[in-house]
């Protein structure tokens, strides 16, 4: 049943399944997806014994800002700070998290400045806290070209394109960057139903000029953004996925990150999945939850 509270800066719309005393586990989910990327993990974690939550992340779904003069920022502190407020809402002192993509950051920011409030951590992707002021030095030409959309987005016809043809955009990244997936219509609109939220366009545009230092952030959370500069070790137990057939990152992209993990650790590839895991391999992407048992 969709539930609704308030946290921090928004009215977060999520799903809660399993017993109350149980583990709590928070998947979630990035961009351009939502809450269905879990349809098939969830059962599988309520059937083991865990708490599961899973929210709708700010500018997607019934997810609704508090006040309209609050910033859309989709920058990576915000998703951080979004997460520890829902946990504090929920009364949650300690969660395994899960996620890919924007949630695989919210929960690599959470694991590294809050470890007391991490169990374990899954992350689809490795580390994936964004090394901003690294990031006006370019990268291999192969790697460039994965991330036209985000210098798409970096201009006025970005965001128009976006706002216009939101649900062919980003069925068109569902499809490149899953190519091996042959995801249904009724699969992609169950999700896309989610982007016409009314902030979501602005929520995106932000969330990839940010990264980029071409937009200011929000400064309520400029302290944390600090902090992520630094770019903090992950010390709670982690367990790191790649899809060896994910066409934003090459395939087992994320080996190179081990240095940023000092707890406990494991890396585990799956065979011809993409970029959401959860959706793609239900079952590998719960057995990696279910580690932390």
């Amino acid at each position: 049943m969709l539930k609704r509270i308030q946290a921090g800066d928004l009215m977060v719309a999520y799903f809660e399944s399993g017993p109350s005393e149980g583990t709590p586990v928070f998947l979630l989910h990035g961009f351009p997806y939502d809450v269905h990327a879990y349809d098939q993990v969830a059962p599988l974690l309520v059937s083991e014994g865990y708490r599961v939550i899973v929210p709708y992340l700010r500018g997607y779904g019934p997810t609704r800002f508090l006040s309209p003069d609050t910033l859309r920022s989709g920058q990576q502190a915000v998703l951080g700070h979004d997460l520890l407020s829902l946990m504090d809402a929920l009364g949650i002192r300690k969660a395994v998290l899960a996620g890919f993509d924007w949630g695989g950051r919210a929960a690599c920011i959470s694991a590294a400045l809050w470890p007391e409030r991490v169990h374990g951590l899954v992350s689809v992707g490795g580390y994936n806290i964004q090394d901003i002021p690294d990031s006006v030095n370019p990268v291999e030409p192969e790697d460039e070209y994965r991330y036209w959309y985000q210098y798409y987005f970096h201009g006025e016809r970005g965001r128009a394109g976006l706002d216009q043809n939101r649900r062919e955009f980003c069925r068109l990244l569902w499809r490149l960057w899953s190519p091996a997936w042959e995801f249904t219509d009724e699969e992609y609109n169950r999700s896309a139903a989610s982007f016409d939220n009314p902030d979501f366009v602005d929520v995106v545009i932000h969330s990839y000029r940010h990264r980029f230092g071409q937009v200011p952030g929000d400064p309520a959370v400029e302290e944390t953004e600090t902090l992520l500069t630094k770019q903090p070790k992950i010390s709670v137990p982690s367990v790191v996925l790649d899809g060896d057939n994910d066409g934003v990152a090459p395939s087992g992209g994320s080996i190179h990150h081990r240095p940023f993990f000092t707890g406990e650790y494991e890396h585990r590839v799956i065979p011809g999945v993409g970029h959401n895991p959860p959706q793609e391999a239900p079952h590998d992407f719960a057995a990696a939850v279910l580690a932390f048992i």
